[in-house]
């Protein structure tokens, strides 16, 4: 599975997450390194670098800047499922590594 060029958008995320439906990624992605851009919502800049492994699962890194000024960090790990329409919709599970450190998970989609 590839990733390149490809943008998502969340469809639902835990109380505790930054990212929103006003949150657009950008994916870019060359042999199994995968990075993004990312901001809208309560994120101002964010980037993520990942792996990607033979069944398109994902394990990156996060840092995003928030509106209130804040550098935030986390990991999380994406599974991919395949919609009718041919477009990848991605189940996250994460976890800050700065803040509280709380778990969460969330869903984006292509569009």
């Amino acid at each position: 599975m590839n990733y390149h060029d490809k943008t998502f958008k969340p469809i639902a995320n835990s109380d505790n997450g930054e990212t929103s439906a006003e949150t657009t990624f950008l994916y870019q992605q060359i042999g199994r390194v995968l990075t993004a851009e990312y901001s809208g919502g309560k994120i101002t800049k964010g980037h993520l670098i990942g792996l990607v492994d033979d069944n398109g699962h994902i394990d990156m890194r996060y840092h995003q800047v928030n509106t209130q000024g804040e550098l935030m960090t986390g990991i999380c790990q994406s599974i991919p499922e395949i919609l009718p329409n041919g477009k990848i919709r991605l189940h996250e599970t994460w976890q800050w590594t700065s803040g509280d450190c709380s778990k969460g998970q969330s869903v984006i989609e292509e569009i």
